[in-house]
């Protein structure tokens, strides 16, 4: 796998934390050069800091922001002259029941998941047509299968899983590879972000994450998957269960759902 990411030029949004920092550690590692963003600074000079000597690219970006997307896509080629691969990571969750939730959570949720991939990938498409490149979306079991307090999260998932599999075709006659990730339950910083119902950061996660997949064995899946040109990838055994269950018996995934999250009516997960 080494010699295939050699000098490639990778973007991937949202690498300061979780999956997408394990992402940006091990391109650098096998030889390509990053571009990465994020909306926290501190964390960003750390990043670059950690790896002074290697080839990468830092900007303080909010996906959100169709200008902040433009910026990030326009100063990448700035620096490295094109883009061979764009991984759209970067996302955030909520969690809260559609009654008790603030509408701007839903909308604040579905800018930077849906529409964050949306911008960073049209300013970056005429340089991966160009190079023929790989275009990946880092979606959920969510965008399968609709997760009860989190159907906001769950929307831009199906919304963002929707847009990859158009485009996908789309892009075919141009001979760019698109292809979407679904991690499963996955350690990673989005469920401490994730907003409740007044639109603020929970600030804890109501899992066991030592249970869950680390970012980097995650991270070794991705890249396997782009070299391979695979059209989808889940992982985990509970997400390809979660899958596999929810398109043969909706009814019986939705009794699931509803033991899953919930205790005497109350959203437990």
């Amino acid at each position: 796998m080494s010699n295939y990411y050699k000098d490639k030029v990778v973007v991937v949004t949202g690498g300061s934390d979780g999956i997408g920092k394990a992402l940006v550690n091990a391109l650098l590692g096998l030889g390509a050069k990053v571009a990465t963003c994020g909306r926290h600074h501190d964390k960003l000079y750390h990043l670059q800091s950690e790896n002074a000597s290697l080839p990468l690219h830092t900007m303080v970006c909010d996906v959100s922001v169709e200008n902040d997307c433009r910026r990030f896509i326009e100063t990448t080629l700035k620096a490295f002259g094109h883009i061979d691969i764009l991984i759209n990571n970067a996302g955030i969750s909520m969690r809260a029941m559609l009654k008790e939730a603030d509408i701007e959570v839903f909308r604040k949720v579905m800018d930077t998941n849906f529409f964050g991939s949306l911008y960073c990938t049209k300013y970056a498409l005429p340089s991966i047509i160009e190079n023929k490149g790989t275009i990946v979306g880092i979606s959920s079991v969510a965008g399968y299968r609709g997760l009860p307090g989190r159907s906001g999260y769950s929307a831009s998932k199906f919304a963002l899983q929707g847009w990859l599999e158009a485009i996908r075709v789309e892009l075919s006659f141009d001979k760019v590879h698109v292809m979407w990730v679904c991690p499963g339950f996955t350690a990673s910083n989005i469920r401490n972000v994730a907003l409740n119902k007044d639109g603020n950061e929970q600030g804890e996660s109501p899992m066991d994450e030592g249970k869950m997949m680390s970012a980097e064995e995650c991270t070794g899946h991705i890249l396997r998957a782009i070299k391979n040109k695979r059209r989808t990838l889940v992982l985990t055994s509970q997400g390809k269960s979660t899958v596999l269950l929810n398109k043969l018996l909706p009814k019986t995934a939705d009794r699931l759902a509803k033991r899953f999250f919930f205790k005497n009516g109350e959203l437990i997960k």
